[in-house]
Formats: C-alpha cells, sequence, structure tokens
C-alpha cells in the first residue's frame, strides 16, 4: 500500500518526520518497504499483511497514526446534497447470487461534466503511481484510495433497460473489459450485467461497452460486497488483477460499502456537478452482527510478561475503535468495529494491546510462563517415519497436489473416480488433484536421471484427494516411496519401517497384478489384516510413459493406518539367554508358488520359537528340478525363552514346516 504524505495529513496530525512515522508503523506491524520523494510529497510503501485490509485504504493508516501518537482523527462526513426524483424510480438492481454478492448499492448522478481533474486530485494519484483517467474515474479511484472500498461508475445511459443485474455468468458468455481484451466467460463467474450483456467482472474490472468517457453525462455509482473467493477464482481464471480485486479478495468493511458511496457522489457533485437522485438502491443481505469478545487483564501479564495498567488497557481498545459493554477488576468486554474483521478472539486483543503499547517496552527478560504443547499422535508417528526413512538412505522429496489428470489415470489404488479438477492449472495441464503420490516420485525421479543423479532413493509423505459423494475429498495422508534397488529389498524397508512404528503387528503381502506393476512383481500389503498399501516393480508401460531409463520399485502406504497402529509408549523386553538354533530349508515348489505364501505356513508352523525368517535365492533348472519347478533356498532360526533348544526339537519344529509346505503347496526338499 502507497501512502501519499500530504493526503495522510488531510486526517491526522502529523508531528513527526517521514522515518519516525515509518519507524513506528514497522514496529506495529505496518513494515516500512521504502520511501520517495515525488513533487512536494512522500510516497510511503508499507506492507499490509492479509489480515488488515483496513490499512488499504489513507483512512486505514490514518486512524493507526491517530491512535499511535494519540491524535485526532478527521473523517470527511460525506453527505451529498440530492436534488433530483427518487432513484429507484429511475433504475433498478436484481441480485441472481446472492453467495457470490451479499451486497449491491446503487446511485444515479445525473447532467455531469467530464473533464480534467483537479491538480491537487491528480498530484495525489500521481504519487501513489495510479494513472489519471478523467475526474470521474479519478474520483473513483481516489475514494477507493482514501477507504479501502473499491467503487465503479457507468455510463448509465449505455445500460440496456436502465437496470442492473448480477448474475452468473452464461457458459461461452464474450465480455469485452475497459482493457479492450475480450474474454470468454465461464458459467460461474459472477458478473454486473444489464439488460442484453455483462458490463463488468464483479469486483475485478469494469467494460468497454459502458465505460465512462468525454460524452458521458449520466452516472451509475456501483458500491458493493463480493464473495471473497469469487473474485479469486475470477481474476486466476483470467489472469487478470487490479486494485479492486487485491482488496476485494480480502474481508471489507462491510459497513463502509454506502459510506465509500456516499462520498464518491459528494466528490463528483463537487468537481464534475449534475443533480443526485435521492436515496439509494441498496440490496443484499442483512449486515452480520458483531460478536462481543472478552479480555481479561490477568492474560496480558501472563502473556507478555508485562503489566499494563487497566486504564491504558482500555483506553487502547477504544481508540482503536472497539466499543466497551462492561468493564470490571478482572476483565473488559467489547465489540470490536466494522473494519476489523480480525478481532474475534481474546488473543486478537492481547495482540494488539502490546502492539499499540509498543513491543519495544517489553523487557528482553520478561519473564512469560511457557508451557510445551502437546504433540499429537500423528506428528510423533511422522518423526518416526522420517526418522526410519533417511536412516535407511532415502531422501524426503516435496511435489505439488496439483498432477496432469493422464497421471492420475495410471495409478489408482484408492479411488477409481474421475479426480477433482482446479479452475487454474498450478503448472501447465497440472489441474487435477493427485489420488496417488507415485507419478509425482516418478517425474522427480526421472528429474533425477536427467541430471545423472546415480542413487535416487525418494520417499514423500504428503495428501491424496479422493472424490467422494459428500463434495469434500476424502483427504488421506500417505507414504510414497521410489526406489532403484529391488522388490525385496524395499519391501525389507517397509518391514523395518512397520517393526519401528508398529512392533508386533503382523505385516503381510500377497500377489495384485495391477497394471502399473510388472506382471507378478506386484504385492499388497496388510497391516494387522487391514490394507496398509502397495509395493511393485513399474510395468515398462509405465517407465516410457514418465521416461524412465532404469528399474524403479514403488511404494504407496496409507499412514492413517500406520498411525493407528502405532506403539508410543515402548517396552523394553527381557532377552532370552539361551542360544538359538538354526536350520536351512531348500524347498521345490511349482513357478506359480510365491515367497508370500512360502514365508506365511513357516511363520505358523515355527510359532512363537522363530527368531529370524531369512529368504536367500531362488534357482531354476529343468535339467535338475524339473519343468515348471523352481527351487527357494531360505533360513530359519529357532529360540526358546524358557530354555535351550535341542537337535531333536529343532528337527521336530523343521519336519512340521516341511509337512505342510507339502500339504498346503506341493513343496519338497531338494534331494
Amino acid at each position: 500500500m502507497i501512502v501519499s504524505w500530504n493526503w495522510l495529513k488531510e486526517y491526522v496530525a502529523l508531528p513527526m518526520t517521514v522515518e519516525q512515522l515509518t519507524d513506528r508503523l514497522t514496529l506495529s506491524g505496518l513494515n516500512l518497504e521504502g520511501f520517495l520523494p515525488v513533487g512536494d510529497d512522500v510516497a510511503i510503501d508499507v506492507e499490509v499483511t492479509s489480515n488488515r485490509p483496513d490499512c488499504l485504504g489513507h483512512l486505514g493508516i490514518a486512524r493507526e497514526v491517530s491512535v499511535l501518537w494519540e491524535r485526532a482523527l478527521k473523517i470527511p462526513a460525506a453527505k451529498p446534497q440530492a436534488m433530483g426524483s427518487e432513484v429507484s424510480q429511475i433504475t433498478s438492481v436484481t441480485v441472481e447470487c446472492p453467495d457470490l454478492c451479499p451486497r449491491y448499492t446503487a446511485r444515479v448522478i445525473r447532467g455531469v461534466k467530464i473533464g480534467p481533474s483537479p491538480k491537487w486530485l491528480a498530484d495525489r494519484l500521481r504519487t501513489l503511481g495510479i494513472g489519471v483517467i478523467n475526474n470521474v474515474v479519478d474520483i473513483s479511484n481516489y475514494v477507493m484510495l482514501e477507504c479501502g472500498q473499491p467503487l465503479h461508475t457507468f455510463d448509465f445511459a449505455k445500460l440496456a433497460g436502465k437496470k442492473i443485474i448480477v448474475r452468473r455468468a452464461r457458459a461461452g458468455e464474450k465480455f469485452e473489459a475497459i482493457n479492450h481484451q475480450v474474454y470468454e466467460l465461464a458459467a460461474d463467474t459472477c458478473v454486473i450485467a444489464d439488460a442484453e450483456r455483462a458490463v463488468a467482472l464483479a469486483g475485478v474490472m469494469g467494460g468497454a461497452d459502458t465505460e465512462v468517457s468525454e460524452t458521458t453525462t449520466d452516472l451509475l455509482i456501483e458500491a458493493a460486497a463480493f464473495a471473497q473467493l469469487s473474485v479469486r477464482n475470477t481474476t486466476r481464471h483470467f489472469n487478470l488483477h487490479s486494485p479492486s480485486s487485491y482488496r476485494f479478495e480480502r474481508v471489507l468493511d462491510p459497513e463502509g460499502v454506502d459510506w465509500a458511496s456516499r462520498r464518491c457522489a459528494e466528490l463528483i457533485l463537487e468537481l464534475a456537478g449534475g443533480q443526485l437522485a435521492a436515496g439509494v438502491i441498496d440490496v443484499g443481505q442483512a449486515l452480520p452482527p458483531r460478536n462481543q469478545v472478552k479480555l481479561r487483564f490477568k492474560q496480558i501479564e501472563r502473556i507478555l510478561g508485562i503489566r499494563i495498567v487497566d486504564e491504558r488497557v482500555r483506553n487502547i481498545l477504544t481508540a482503536l475503535g472497539c466499543e466497551e459493554t462492561h468493564a470490571c477488576g478482572e476483565c473488559v468486554k467489547v465489540v470490536p468495529p466494522s473494519w476489523r474483521a480480525d478481532l474475534s478472539r481474546e488473543i486478537d486483543l492481547v495482540e494488539e494491546v502490546a502492539r499499540i503499547h509498543g513491543y519495544d517496552e517489553i523487557p528482553e527478560d520478561a519473564g512469560v510462563k511457557m508451557v510445551a504443547s502437546t504433540r499429537t499422535a500423528e506428528d510423533r508417528v511422522l518423526d518416526q517415519v522420517r526418522d526410519s526413512m533417511v536412516a535407511q538412505g532415502f531422501d524426503e522429496a516435496m511435489t505439488l497436489s496439483a498432477v496432469d489428470k493422464e497421471w492420475v489415470a495410471t495409478f489408482q489404488p484408492w479411488s477409481s473416480a474421475e479426480p477433482l479438477t482446479t479452475g487454474t492449472p498450478v503448472l501447465r495441464r497440472a489441474n487435477s488433484l493427485r489420488q496417488s503420490l507415485l507419478p509425482s516420485l516418478l517425474a522427480a525421479r526421472r528429474t533425477n536421471e536427467t541430471l545423472s543423479n546415480s542413487d535416487i532413493e525418494l520417499f514423500e509423505i504428503a495428501n491424496v484427494y479422493l472424490p467422494t459423494t459428500a463434495g469434500l475429498p476424502d483427504q488421506r495422508r500417505m507414504l510414497g516411496i521410489t526406489s532403484g534397488h529391488s522388490f525385496l529389498e524395499l519391501k525389507g524397508v517397509i518391514e523395518v519401517l512397520a517393526a519401528t512404528v508398529a512392533p508386533g503387528t503382523e505385516l503381510s503381502a500377497r500377489a495384485d497384478d495391477a497394471p502399473f506393476f510388472e506382471s507378478g512383481q506386484g504385492a499388497e500389503l496388510k497391516l494387522g489384516g487391514k490394507l496398509l498399501g502397495y509395493l511393485g516393480v513399474v510395468s515398462q508401460a509405465a517407465r516410457e510413459q514418465f521416461e524412465l531409463r532404469s528399474d524403479t520399485i514403488v511404494a504407496e502406504i496409507d499412514l492413517g493406518l500406520l498411525v493407528s497402529a502405532a506403539v508410543l509408549v515402548r517396552r523394553a523386553k527381557e532377552l532370552s539367554p539361551y542360544p538359538p538354533v538354526a536350520r536351512d530349508l531348500n524347498l521345490v515348489v511349482d513357478e506359480k508358488v510365491r515367497w508370500a505364501d512360502v514365508e506365511h505356513i513357516v511363520r505358523w508352523g515355527c510359532g512363537e520359537l522363530l527368531e529370524r525368517l531369512t529368504f536367500q535365492e531362488e534357482y531354476r533348472s529343468t535339467e535338475k528340478l524339473g519343468p515348471g519347478k523352481k527351487s527357494m533356498l531360505f533360513s530359519i532360526q529357532l529360540r526358546s525363552k524358557t530354555g535351550t533348544l535341542t537337535n531333536e526339537e529343532a528337527d521336530k519344529i523343521r519336519e512340521t514346516v516341511v509337512k505342510s509346505l507339502g500339504i498346503e503347496l506341493g513343496g519338497q526338499l531338494r534331494a
């Protein structure tokens, strides 16, 4: 927000230098970006945070100065003199989309004379870097920069039917803006229309057909409130930003709409002449009630570490525009002013007291009682996940949530529904909310390959967005992994992760033939019998789609299940003092038998005595094993907690396992 020093003096006395003013404003939250002499004036550029739209006008900055220096604030009365007939007899306003336009006001002035603006007005606009056009257009810009409420003036004679209709645009409807660019409107765009066509993009820009020109004699003054999200969507869709849209995207003062309209009419009558029609057309919802906020005096000392006199606290709040409704020795209750929508909680009032009293008045050694916040179970588990993945040699990646729609279709394990889309792509063609992290990670892998990075081990923790019939998406936090090592190595990584976060909960895998995986090289993972995620070797087709050069193994895990199964309080278990006994098995099975099936039977057969099960290798030879056969070499390590296992006991367990493998899978020990 650029502020004119001379303009600011119209509302509040400035008994300080520019440097003193900017230093104090910076300490109160309006950071200085810089200042520059412009003629006999000074342009001061201050940073206005998104929660302070009241400071997007000179009156808002003047209000801050008046409170900080305890000076009187002078606000123009804005009382234009009406002389014409009732405005309701001249025009009408219909709002067909109150959700996009909660309030619309209109005033009409007839017989104006368009001409150049007076020097004082032109100089103030030039100081702020605003182009000077004509007296009427300049006045609407002036009032916006004065109070922060955008306005628009229409050439009333060019409005078909002499009426205003606020509606949603018709699909494919064309609109020519005052920048003389023609736009094809989307069906959800809020427009200001007359009886025939759209004449303005609501809150963004007026139309060329009804702009004020040298031939204009009659005006319709628009002052309105528009839904922030609607304005933001319009500006992003058309990449069309303006000082008006910048303000409408924030929460403006609902009670400032009519003041801005009256102020604009007052200045037009003064500088362009004409007759103002009596009254105003005001269509829309009733102003929302302003809620009372309570501030306990003890909270100030508890949070700031210093004692501020109760009377000083009350004076600060009333100077800021708050209406005091109750005061006692314990607390004060106030109703914040309409222009401060950001004051809704007790802590907001504490912050206001602190910044006006002065942060520099708080000693560095002020004692503030600190209480450590409680970390959620999810936060603690995510830290464990990150620690485990980094310890196993992976780097964390961060990718965009919006992707190309074709990417979504490559891997949809959690939902087969059409993806949710955004109105404006984040990047080229990236307009679909992802339903899996894996396509994004594969794109990151491709980038690393093009840069000749040899070790590309990546993981990402982020949300996926699954469409639902309820409207809002089902957001699930996932862990995506991509690796250049083998299937079994990545499976081992996940086993370590599960054992770290949820020790004692069984992790199992069974074959899954998703098209995204190479045939026979994909698996569905379950934790405690519930679906945890998927693991597999990326198929040749998917590698070609993402232009990957080498084999890639991926996995995606539902962290919600991992969080629910997590063991956050660890207990030490006594180690067995007895020695282990190991046995090797070389099992011949059919080619179709998978290791997961063998693993399940072995674990069941050994029971609690199984300490470790290690897969070693597979071997195939038609000559030695026969057609359609393979051998699996693995070892089991047994240990008892109650005594030393004898060889006979170990052999008996081994025989039980071999017998079960023979019955269930047709396996036999290799001779």
